[in-house]
């Protein structure tokens, strides 16, 4: 009989971005869905039996009582994060908290000082940081190959890709693009550039084209509970973040736009040289007097977000049995949150906004 240790995970949340988690703890060998909750208990259920898993919940709370689960993924409105990923950790559990960890700052101290007390693992989804590109230039950078990192923009933009049901509804979400787009792309830079302390933002966020439901010809990812009837979030948001060592970060996002087509940068700039990960992974640097741009021969050019998804995954499951320590740990989440705060902030005072 094998006594091997497996780690029991409650599902908590079974909207579209749950079934990536599900999928990748199916394929990890130290790790078993063994409970899914959603207060849709039709989608529990068809959850429950796609991934074999035991029991079924509509109640957060039942399921964090059963002794038989280790640890959560906590995949919900991001407006119930606080009050779940706290009661998970109360209860004992290991947690993975989908990005953002709060829509306020003081939920997000709040579930550090839980975390704290809890003496549990808890990671922050920023999948971002386990995409096996930006962790092969994590060592590139480690190893002084750029110099100081001062400079990084980043842009996410779709035409046309307002998710419409919880994202577009601000009392959910917490906001638009800028907190569900956004969040990963500054976290991507500030991760990079080696998570230098901001001290302030100025931010614009702008509401001028709606949900542009009315389009036709163009289909675009919708929320499991899409619906076009709320839309109080932002089309679009802008920021220029500034870090206590002088480096600074210009970020762009939107939900839909008078653009050509949907764009995706993400660029990091260097004393000793730059690269980029978005669209495709490029270095730039010097040799010989001569400036070189360079295509590093990986399996995938940009970002590949299954395999981000399966390292985040196999990550937890192995920080949660060994101890290990974790790459996205909630003091991050923290800092995020602040400068998502901030900029939001910025926008609605028409001002810079000091964060420290």
């Amino acid at each position: 009989m094998s006594t091997k240790q497996m780690l029991h995970i409650g599902m908590i949340g079974t909207g579209s971005i749950s079934d990536l988690h599900m999928r990748c703890y199916a394929k990890n060998e130290d790790a078993v869905i063994y409970a899914i909750c959603d207060l849709n208990e039709e989608r529990a259920k068809a959850a429950a039996q796609k991934y074999d898993a035991q029991s079924v919940y509509t109640d957060y709370r039942e399921m964090l009582e059963d002794p038989h689960v280790d640890a959560v993924s906590i995949c919900t409105w991001n407006n119930t994060h606080a009050e779940f990923a706290i009661a998970a950790l109360e209860a004992g559990k290991h947690v993975l908290l989908e990005k953002p960890v709060a829509t306020n700052v003081e939920d997000a101290l709040r579930i550090e000082e839980a975390v704290k007390k809890s003496g549990r693992t808890f990671i922050v989804g920023f999948v971002r940081r386990y995409d096996n590109n930006m962790q092969m230039m994590r060592r590139f950078i480690d190893a002084g190959e750029f110099g100081e990192l001062y400079y990084a923009k980043a842009s996410i933009l779709r035409r046309h890709g307002n998710p419409g049901g919880w994202f577009a509804d601000k009392s959910r979400s917490g906001g638009g693009p800028l907190i569900d787009l956004g969040v990963h792309i500054i976290d991507q830079c500030w991760y990079l550039m080696g998570r230098p302390k901001p001290v302030s933002v100025s931010g614009n966020t702008y509401r001028k084209l709606g949900n542009r439901a009315h389009i036709e010809h163009l289909s675009f990812y919708k929320a499991a509970d899409y619906s076009a009837a709320v839309n109080d979030v932002e089309d679009m948001a802008n920021a220029l973040i500034r870090f206590e060592n002088g480096a600074s970060l210009a970020v762009d996002v939107s939900f839909t736009l008078h653009a050509r087509g949907d764009e995706s940068s993400v660029k990091l700039y260097g004393e000793r040289g730059g690269f980029e990960l978005e669209p495709e992974t490029l270095i730039v640097t010097e040799k010989n007097n001569t400036i070189l741009n360079i295509e590093p021969q990986t399996d995938n050019t940009g970002l590949h977000i299954h395999s981000a998804f399966q390292n985040q995954i196999d990550h937890f499951v192995d920080c949660c049995l060994n101890g290990t320590e974790p790459i996205s740990p909630i003091a991050d989440g923290v800092a995020s949150t602040r400068m998502l705060c901030g900029i939001y902030e910025s926008a609605e005072k028409g001002q810079e906004i000091r964060l420290d």
